[in-house]
């Protein structure tokens, strides 16, 4: 196979993330939301690794459920149903930090090993 070709995959998650990453940039900017909060908590997700304290399986379902956009989508649209300014902002936040991850290579965890992820398993 064409050496291109399989890097594709791994530049698609990547160009993904920036996606994600600009995004929420965007829409916090424009929203007017504070800077300072958004660096405060802008790695507040890696929190979600604590869990590999405790093994490694717990460490890595911690971090996905964290690390996956389904939630600060659902907190984005339900915020927004519900006029939730803070909880807008934290959506946006939360969603920044996943871009920036997918960004760097950073990818969702598999038990094996912190370093496994789906990054290395394209």
């Amino acid at each position: 196979m064409n050496q291109k070709l399989q890097k594709l995959p791994r530049l698609l998650l990547h160009l993904e993330g920036a996606a994600v990453l600009i995004t929420a940039l965007i829409f916090y900017g424009q929203n007017g939301y504070s800077w300072w909060l958004f660096a405060l908590l802008l790695l507040a997700p890696d929190l979600s690794a604590l869990g590999y304290l405790r093994s490694q399986e717990v460490g890595s379902l911690g971090y996905n459920v964290v690390h996956t956009t389904v939630l600060p989508i659902a907190l984005a649209l339900l915020s927004l149903l519900l006029s939730l300014d803070l909880g807008l902002q934290l959506a946006l936040i939360w969603l920044a930090h996943i871009g920036m991850d997918r960004l760097v290579g950073y990818g969702l965890k598999y038990p094996d090993g912190f370093k496994v992820t789906h990054f290395n398993k394209v």
